[in-house]
Order: structure tokens, then sequence, then C-alpha cells
């Protein structure tokens, strides 16, 4: 796993991974053969370049004090099936994808929180944890609406 020497190598690391997850989304929107998916994956974009923006700031302003709070965890990426990732991939598989992807984000923080040498270290760490909780949370909770619900 990587080491880290300072909260700006945190900061970085926690950029280039939002990019990362922005070029993944971006790829999938120019991949999907219909508006609404398309539109979709460039929400799924954009919520993560604006979770990049907040880095950026937390790394230049030098503060990063974000109170943790306790996320609900639906525990619905926990029984979901994973799926193949194609340019027609339905609404439902859209989410599936999203939520798997935003809990390995936060199982990656959470191990790195824990190998953290020192506490801002490890609150960073706990604190993107939180976020990504947040956006699986989100998925989860489009997915109980629009999938469960209609099933």
């Amino acid at each position: 796993m990587k080491e880290f020497n300072s909260v700006n190598d945190i900061l970085e690391f926690a950029m280039n991974e939002e990019q990362q997850a922005v070029e993944f989304y971006t790829r999938l929107a120019g991949q999907s053969k219909t508006g609404d998916m398309r539109v979709i994956f460039e929400t799924f974009a954009n919520e993560e370049i604006a979770h990049k923006a907040r880095l950026i700031k937390i790394r230049d302003e030098g503060t990063y004090d974000t109170p943790l709070e306790k996320i609900a965890d639906m525990k619905i990426a926990d029984y979901t099936v994973s799926v193949a990732i194609t340019p027609d991939m339905s609404y439902h598989d859209a989410l599936v994808v999203a939520m798997k992807k935003e809990k390995a984000a936060f199982k990656l923080y959470m191990a790195l929180a824990d190998r953290a040498p020192d506490p801002a270290m490890r609150n960073i760490f706990l604190s993107l944890a939180q976020e990504e909780s947040k956006h699986k949370l989100r998925f989860e909770i489009e997915y109980d609406e629009y999938v469960l619900r209609e099933n």
C-alpha cells in the first residue's frame, strides 16, 4: 500500500483518485447508447469534479477540518452482483457500478486511515472515507427508490 509522508501527499493521492473517477464516468458517458444514460454518467463525473475541487481547496487553504459523522449504510451494494460495464447498460446496472465503485473508494480510505502515521493524516482519510460513504448512500437510495420499489 502507498506510503504518505505529508498531508499534501494524501491530498494529491485523493485528487488523483477523484480524477480517475471523473475519467471513468466520462468514458462511460461517451460509450452510452442512450441520452439518458449519458446524462447520468455525466452527472456522476461532475460530482467527482466537485469532490476534486474541494480537495484542491483544502490543499490551497490548508484547512481540512471536517466533522466526522455517522453515515447510514443500506448495504445494498453488499448484496448486488457486479455487472459488466457496457455501452448499453441499464440505469439499474449503472447504479450498481456506481455503488460498488464508491464502496471500493470507502474501503481504500478506511484502510489508509488504519495505517496513518499520525492523527491528522488519519482524520483526513476518515473524512475522505466519509465522503465516499455519502456517495454510496446516495446511489443506494436511488437504487432503493427506482429499482427495488419497482419490483
